[in-house]
């Protein structure tokens, strides 16, 4: 009997080891870097990526942008908040949006 609950100790461990994880090791707040500001990461020939760009300043929003391929800094933030290749990726408040998602954006502002 104990072997069972041993192994399923270990299955429930695995399968929610990024909850796990992420309460034991938490991203360190990156927006507090810049002074609260949205951050956003991207590179320069992503047409997405662009397209927030232009969606925060049509609405006046102040960010700091990372190049994930030219900055050593803004790759290592990207891969930490779990970042896996694509772009855009904002952070906004402690909360990440994957992609253009102008409405999400807006929601975390609020």
């Amino acid at each position: 009997m104990k072997k069972y609950m041993l192994i399923l100790l270990a299955f429930l461990i695995f399968q929610k080891w990024d909850s796990i994880n992420a309460y034991v090791n938490p991203p360190p707040d990156y927006a507090s870097l810049h002074d609260g500001a949205v951050v956003l990461y991207a590179t320069d020939w992503c047409g997405y990526c662009e397209k927030m760009r232009n969606f925060l300043a049509e609405q006046n929003i102040p960010y700091h942008e990372y190049d994930i391929e030219k900055s050593n800094e803004g790759r290592h933030q990207y891969e930490s908040l779990g970042g896996n290749g694509g772009v855009p990726m904002t952070l906004i408040n402690g909360n990440v949006v994957r992609g253009y998602a102008p409405q999400r954006v807006m929601e975390y502002l609020k």
